[in-house]
This record gives structure tokens, C-alpha cells and sequence, in this order.
């Protein structure tokens, strides 16, 4: 008995830690191939975004108000995220909760993008069609951040997660900027729309795939339980994670200076072409893909709460550098350290988001931060044109300023999270957490 007994307790560690090993590889295979898809069928991408865009300017001959005021309206179900949250944190489909979602609406989102491409392209019609497959891709990207964020919570994995998610959702964004002329060129708009329905009832395909790494007992832990929905509601406004994940996310996505005033500081003050504004576009997004992956190292080895600070400390003078280019070529120089500088942060605020995520609402809070993050960057935005047209000579220089200010904001922010939320490393263990899990359940 002593042998054997010995033979076991040498065995039984090793083993289990290439099974925890092998269960986390096909989590993240799985988490990889479902965020592309997503990233890649999203109406709200740049793919669909180029083709409609060109479509509105060139066929439709449309103003740049009425392609802003399309943007805006079609916009609306993304500003209204966490409604999509909420039912999917209510709502069972077909009895198979998530991949319910993923069997149902993803292939109305394929028809309607199907009916835009066939239907005759005009401006009601483009925003009909939009707004369809705005309306039923929510329903698909709330379960999907749900999802990952109860798997991140559940198998203590959300930095892995986070950084997985980061690196494969910026290879559209970085495809899109450098290829968006090709695209206009060689692809025509009914082909663009059906290439993205095709990829979308890819995403109807994973929901037949059910990998025990992933869904095995998913929904039986207590971090998946909820309760009605106006005790959810009541849950989600008492849970204090909730406050300093939303803020600090809001914070990061409103940057004055980011996107229209540097498209026309490129364009108008240093007389650059306007794809130098797409490719400054595609090597900063490109730029984060680095810091995504040794996030993805240091999330195992560093607790949250150092790499939170250590990220924000480097983010916030992210933009300076802007302040002094004076030609194109420098801004694209720029674009990769610029990049470099805010993934850390980037990763640890998703982090945090997933960390934060009452019992039974994953998706209500990744789908209320997906639509905080849309709302920021507009508003940003909208206070960076206002900035920069209000003096001829500095005003890019007073977005920066601007934009410096607001992620400094971010700083007062981080003492605020549950200290013990962000006391562990990815994959240890947070009994204080657990506990605190356990006591909301049983309340609720």
C-alpha cells in the first residue's frame, strides 16, 4: 500500500498539471478562433465600415453629415450594449445558453448582411439593413464576452484571456487600415458583404462545438449563478467593482487627440496624403500586439495590481510625442513606440473588467464596458475637434494636453478596485474573492 501510495503522490502532480496545461491550450484555441470570427463578422468593424462608407460617398453621393448622421444612427444598439448584456444573462436560447445565442443570431446577422448585398444599395435601405445586423450581432457579442469573462473568472485565467482577446481582435483593425484601399479597389461592396455573411455563420459553427475545457460543469459554478432581473440590476449597482472598471475604462477610450484632430493635423497642417492617417492607424494598432503578448507572461508572474500601475504609469504620456512631429514620416516613426506604450494597460483594464464581473452577470458588465468604450471614443472625439478648432496654431497641441490630463485621471482610480480583486496573479487562487462570491449567491 506505502508504494503504491508512493507512486501516486509522485504521479498524480505532474499529471495534473499537463491536464491544467492541456485545458488551457484548448480554451485558448477555442477563445482564439471565436474572437476572429467575431472581430471579423462585426457590422461595427472596419471591413463593413470601409464598403459602407464608400458606398455612401461614391454611389449614394451622400454629404459628410448624412455619413456621420449613418454612423451615428446605425451606431445605437452598440451605445445600448448592456441591454444585450442583460438578456443574455437572463435569456436560455434553445436550452444551450451561449452557444444558443451563437446558433440563433449569427445566422440573421449572415441574412441580413445577405439582404444588404443583394437588395440594391440606397440610403434607407443601407440603414435598415444595418441597424438589423447591428441589433442581432449584439446578441451575439454579449454572449461571447460573457462567456469569456465567466471562463477568465471560473478557470482564473482573465489575463491570459485578456491578452488573447487584444492580440487577435487587432489583426482585423491592422488588416483593415493598411488594406482598405485594396479592399475599395478589388472588392466590390455585394462581394464585401458576403465574404463577412460567410464569416459570420462561422460563428454559428463554433456554437455546435462544445469542448468540455470550456463549457465542462460552465454554468454549474457558483460565479454563473444569478437571480431575477430586478434582483440582477440590484446586484450590478451594489457590486463596487463595477464603479473603477467602468471609470477607468471610460477614461482610457476618451482621447481628444486620437482620431479626427490627428487626421486633420496629418492632413492639413503637416499637407500629408490621407492614407499616411490609415497606416499611422495600422502600425499603432499593430504596435500593441507585443505588449499584448508579454502581458500574457506577466499576468502568470506579476499580480494585477502592480501591472495595472506599471501600465497606466507608462499609458499616460502616451500621446505626448505627437506634440512635436512636425512632417508624416516622423508620425509614422511615432505610431510603433506610441503603440507599445498603452498595451499593458490596455490588457490590465480587460483584466480588471473580467475580474470585476458580479456572479451570473458576465455579460451585463462586458457589454455595459463595450458600450462605455463606443460612447468615450465619441465624445472624445467630438471634445478634440471642438479643442483643436478653437486655435489655429496650438490646437493639437492642446489635445494632447488634454488627452495627457484624462489618462492621468486613470491614476486616483486603480486604490479604488477591491484590493483583493487584484491581489493575484492569473491562475492563483482568491479565497477572499470566493468567499465573497459564495455570500452575494446566497443573498441573491
Amino acid at each position: 500500500m506505502s508504494k503504491n501510495f508512493k507512486r501516486a503522490s509522485t504521479k498524480t502532480p505532474v499529471a495534473s498539471a499537463r491536464h491544467g496545461a492541456e485545458g488551457s491550450d484548448r480554451i485558448l484555441l477555442y477563445f482564439g478562433w471565436l474572437t476572429l470570427f467575431i472581430y471579423l463578422a462585426t457590422p461595427a468593424g472596419l471591413l463593413v465600415d470601409i464598403q459602407t462608407s464608400y458606398i455612401l460617398k461614391n454611389q449614394l453621393h451622400a454629404t459628410a453629415t448624412q455619413i456621420s448622421t449613418f454612423r451615428l444612427v446605425t451606431g445605437i444598439p452598440v451605445y445600448i450594449a448592456f441591454v444585450f448584456g442583460l438578456a443574455r444573462d437572463q435569456w436560455n436560447p434553445l436550452g444551450l445558453r451561449d452557444r444558443g445565442f451563437f446558433l440563433i443570431f449569427a445566422p440573421v446577422t449572415a441574412v441580413a448582411f445577405i439582404w444588404i448585398a443583394f437588395s440594391g444599395f440606397s440610403y434607407a435601405g443601407l440603414v435598415i439593413g444595418m441597424l438589423l445586423a447591428m441589433l442581432s450581432s449584439r446578441f451575439v457579442a454579449a454572449a461571447y464576452q460573457g462567456l469569456i469573462a465567466l471562463v477568465g473568472q471560473e478557470k482564473r485565467m482573465s489575463g491570459r484571456l485578456s491578452a488573447l482577446c487584444n492580440v487577435v481582435s487587432s489583426v482585423p483593425v491592422v488588416a483593415g487600415a493598411f488594406a482598405s484601399g485594396y479592399i475599395s479597389d478589388h472588392l466590390a461592396a455585394k462581394e464585401t458583404f458576403i465574404l463577412v455573411a460567410t464569416v459570420t455563420l462561422l460563428i454559428a459553427v463554433l456554437g455546435l462545438w462544445k469542448p468540455v475545457s470550456v463549457f465542462g460543469q460552465l454554468y454549474d459554478q457558483p460565479q454563473a449563478r444569478g437571480a431575477d432581473l430586478v434582483g440582477n440590476i440590484r446586484r450590478l449597482a451594489k457590486h463596487k467593482a463595477v464603479y473603477p472598471a467602468v471609470l477607468i475604462c471610460f477614461l482610457w477610450n476618451f482621447a481628444p487627440g486620437s482620431a479626427t484632430p490627428l487626421q486633420f493635423y496629418l492632413s492639413n497642417a503637416l499637407h500629408a496624403s490621407d492614407s499616411v492617417y490609415s497606416y499611422y492607424n495600422g502600425i499603432f494598432a499593430a504596435a500593441f500586439i507585443p505588449t499584448f503578448l508579454l502581458y500574457g507572461f506577466l499576468c502568470k508572474k506579476i499580480p494585477l495590481n502592480k501591472l495595472l500601475w506599471w501600465g497606466t504609469i507608462v499609458a499616460v504620456p502616451q500621446m505626448i510625442p505627437l506634440a512635436f512631429i512636425h512632417s508624416a514620416n516622423l508620425a509614422l516613426v511615432l505610431a510603433a513606440p506610441i503603440g507599445l506604450m498603452g498595451g499593458i494597460a490596455t490588457a490590465a483594464y480587460l483584466d480588471l473588467a473580467m475580474r470585476s464581473c458580479p456572479p451570473g452577470l458576465q455579460g451585463t458588465l462586458m457589454m455595459l464596458v463595450d458600450g462605455v468604450l463606443a460612447l468615450s471614443a465619441r465624445a472624445g472625439d467630438l471634445l478634440g475637434s471642438w479643442i483643436y478648432n478653437s486655435s489655429p496654431t496650438h490646437g493639437f497641441t492642446y489635445c494632447v494636453i488634454a488627452t495627457t490630463a484624462v489618462y492621468t485621471l486613470i491614476l486616483p482610480l486603480i486604490p479604488l478596485a477591491p484590493k483583493e480583486l487584484i491581489a493575484t496573479t492569473d491562475g492563483e487562487l482568491q479565497p477572499g474573492v470566493e468567499a465573497e462570491v459564495l455570500s452575494e449567491i446566497r443573498e441573491a
